[in-house]
């Protein structure tokens, strides 16, 4: 007996050391970046089993076999529309500016989505003023309203914005409104869901999490978007979820969050539908391409030379796209490059490009909040800040609430800005929206907004920073060796 014993032991070695090794050869052979494979290398020889599981749960970007059988069927109806959108703005595509021109190919290429000229984009930073546009939006709104977000989270405006809509959809209205399951959970226990559905308002809670599917679909991937088309004229779009900040998370010590959201009018809300329409049939099942661009929604005249690129991102567009992105920018910067994000882990590509350009001279600011509502990205965050101080990196920490602003400044001529956060979930994992915007005018607003930003924070001194305790600096390793994962 005790032979049999024996060799059940030496069977289950020999069968979890296959496991092992198969599971290893399958993160090699992934070919990702050298830190995302050891990280994860790491985690399955240090955790055994745990590990090996874990990697199975999350490890690939797998949306499901469904979803992605869907993807594809709907792919060619949507790049062929996209295409017609290109042709109908053809004519002003000579206008492009030296930021849009490669970013405009870049993203034809990639998804087949044009740049369009003409846009009206409003930059809004209060949220008093913002669910006031907003209201008045949806109060005048007379066909169709696509609304998206990550997070609605019930009370204060966002308890009114639930009414208005309500309303719109009472006075006919067609109302379709997508939250993300896990982000929006509360506002799925409430009462609202059944108000607006018995209203008539079309809900679909995308992503679903059950421990059901942990083992078809990888669970922790987000739809993460913020975009809200009115009649297919006004859109919104930017790093606000659906939530007024007296009222959310007000225990967690960070302060009110801090946001922006663009209000534009022009071809771009076209782009902006689409992608709604995109997600809505990849949940729902049920195709509404918007109309295509007429002579009503014109291009606007003083901004026929100010370019907008939608860019979505996630695991049903091509891999990498918003990295991509935020390397051309970066690579082509002259002056100046200014980057706000509430958190920031980025990738190897991303860190290098930051360091060479402030070691080429140009200069290169990052603010980032002083407190954060997650300790792990806040501690690996601060792995990098040596690196980059070292380097030349001008490094601002806000103190007034958490700063979920998410937005990118080259030079004082374009600009993104969105739901991209600089880390390895939104580069890479999650449904994402940014607006690349080459618009002196607007430019010049959003400079201004991080001035004061950084009128808010301290600025890190790199002699100060190095003398901070061994406690702090061996836990900021600790998290670093994670920083892939997060």
């Amino acid at each position: 007996m005790d032979k049999v014993y024996q060799l059940m032991g030496w069977l289950s070695v020999g069968a979890y050391w296959l496991l092992v090794a198969a599971v290893s050869l399958r993160v090699v052979l992934k070919r990702r970046t050298v830190g995302v494979s050891a990280a994860w290398l790491m985690v399955i020889y240090i955790l055994p089993l745990f590990g090996v599981g874990l990697y199975l749960l999350i490890g690939e970007r797998n949306i499901g076999r469904a979803r992605q059988r869907r993807s594809a069927e709907m792919a060619d109806a949507y790049r062929q529309w996209f295409g017609q959108l290109e042709q109908s703005l053809h004519h002003h595509q000579h206008h492009l500016g030296r930021h849009a021109h490669p970013l405009h190919h870049l993203c034809f290429q990639q998804m087949g989505i044009p740049a369009t000229l003409g846009n009206n984009p409003t930059l809004m930073q209060d949220p008093k003023t913002i669910f006031e546009s907003l209201l008045r939006d949806i109060e005048g709104a007379r066909h169709t309203i696509q609304m998206e977000f990550y997070i609605w989270h019930p009370g204060g405006h966002a308890d009114e914005v639930a009414q208005a809509l309500i309303d719109a959809a009472q006075r006919g209205v067609e109302v379709k409104l997508l939250l993300d399951a896990a982000g929006s959970r509360d506002f799925f226990k409430s009462h609202w869901p059944r108000q607006l559905k018995e209203a008539g308002v079309a809900l679909i809670a995308a992503l679903e999490v059950s421990p059901l599917r942990m083992f078809l679909r990888r669970m922790d991937l987000r739809q993460h978007r913020k975009i809200i088309v009115l009649d297919h004229e006004i859109a919104y779009s930017g790093s606000m979820n659906l939530v007024d900040p007296r009222f959310f998370k007000q225990k967690a010590g960070v302060g009110q969050w801090v946001d922006v959201m663009v209000r534009l009018t022009g071809p771009a809300v076209t782009a902006l539908a689409a992608i709604h329409a995109w997600d809505w049939e990849l949940e729902g099942g049920e195709r509404a391409l918007p109309e295509l661009p007429s002579g009503e929604t014109a291009p606007d005249p003083s901004h026929i030379s100010d370019a907008l690129q939608v860019i979505p991102s996630g695991p049903t567009q091509p891999e990498r796209v918003i990295q991509k992105v935020l390397l051309l920018g970066i690579y082509h910067a002259r002056r100046q490059i200014t980057l706000c994000s509430p958190y920031f882990v980025p990738s190897e590509h991303l860190l290098e490009a930051l360091i060479t350009a402030a070691e080429s001279g140009i200069r290169v600011e990052l603010i980032v909040p002083d407190k954060n509502d997650s300790m792990m990205v806040d501690w690996a965050s601060r792995s990098y800040f040596t690196e980059l101080l070292r380097a030349g990196v001008k490094i601002y920490r806000f103190q007034g609430g958490l700063l979920h602003t998410k937005a990118v400044l080259i030079d004082d001529d374009h600009c993104l800005i969105g739901s991209v956060n600089l880390d390895m979930r939104s580069l890479h994992l999650n449904d994402e929206i940014t607006l690349a915007l080459d618009d002196p005018t607007f430019c010049a607003e959003l400079q201004t907004l991080m001035g004061h930003y950084k009128g808010d924070s301290y600025a890190l001194d790199l002699t100060i920073w190095r003398q901070r305790s061994l406690r702090k600096k061996l836990t900021e390793q600790f998290f670093y060796l994670f920083a892939p994962l997060l």
